[in-house]
């Protein structure tokens, strides 16, 4: 397999496992090796997918969704991951991968088609008096657990206000497991997580615009 004998040569050059591990997955190695496709080393783009089908929650009062912030690391469209096994505290991204843009307006698109199934969305920019929904994402990466294991990690604080004044706040927690040790299953595992991410959301928000709208 590409992949083994890619390691073994930086191995035997002195680089460390984590290092080469490391640079493996940067220059899509791991992505694309051991599919020994030459077409996979060109850029990918990735997005969420089809929408999944919503689960009804019952009729919502209209609210405003603003475009999910972010902090600059994902500002970008780079496809992010961490090797947590080797060191927690460094992040990297892919080289020949990226999602078509930037997370935060994945997730904006996301979240304002699957509450318009149950209730009016509006954006920050319309004059409607309305709850205002404003989701902070401070996570959205793939974790490395071991050389061969990850899973996607996304977390998004969440605060509902009217008329300058705080409904409710709370941090939401999403996690799915990658199928596969690349940049292919962390982009769907992501997309996993950001689906359940968007349905706790959805839930909460549910009571919170009720108790709002009495």
């Amino acid at each position: 397999m590409v992949m083994s004998r890619s390691i073994h040569r930086l191995l035997s050059s002195g680089w460390s496992t984590r290092a080469a591990l490391a640079a493996l997955l940067a220059f899509g190695v791991l992505a694309a090796g051991c599919a020994g496709n030459p077409a996979a080393i060109s850029d990918i783009r990735y997005d969420f997918g089809p929408p999944n089908q919503a689960a009804s929650a019952g009729q919502l009062p209209a609210v405003k969704i603003l475009d999910v912030s972010a902090p600059g690391m994902l500002e970008s469209d780079k496809l992010i991951y961490r090797l947590s096994y080797a060191d927690a505290q460094q992040t990297a991204a892919y080289a020949n991968s990226h999602w078509t843009m930037p997370p935060a307006q994945l997730l904006t698109q996301r979240l304002r088609n699957a509450l318009s199934s149950n209730g009016t969305v509006l954006t920050g920019a319309d004059g409607v008096r309305a709850p205002v929904l404003k989701v902070d994402l401070s996570e959205f990466e793939q974790v490395f657990d071991s050389s061969s294991q990850s899973h996607a990690a996304v977390t998004a604080r969440a605060t509902l206000t009217q008329n300058g004044k705080v409904i409710g706040q709370r941090t939401f927690v999403s996690r799915a497991p990658a199928s596969s040790s690349d940049a292919a299953g962390g982009a769907q595992a992501l997309a996993t997580a950001s689906d359940d991410l968007v349905a706790q959301i959805g839930a909460w928000l549910g009571v919170q615009a009720l108790v709002a709208a009495q």
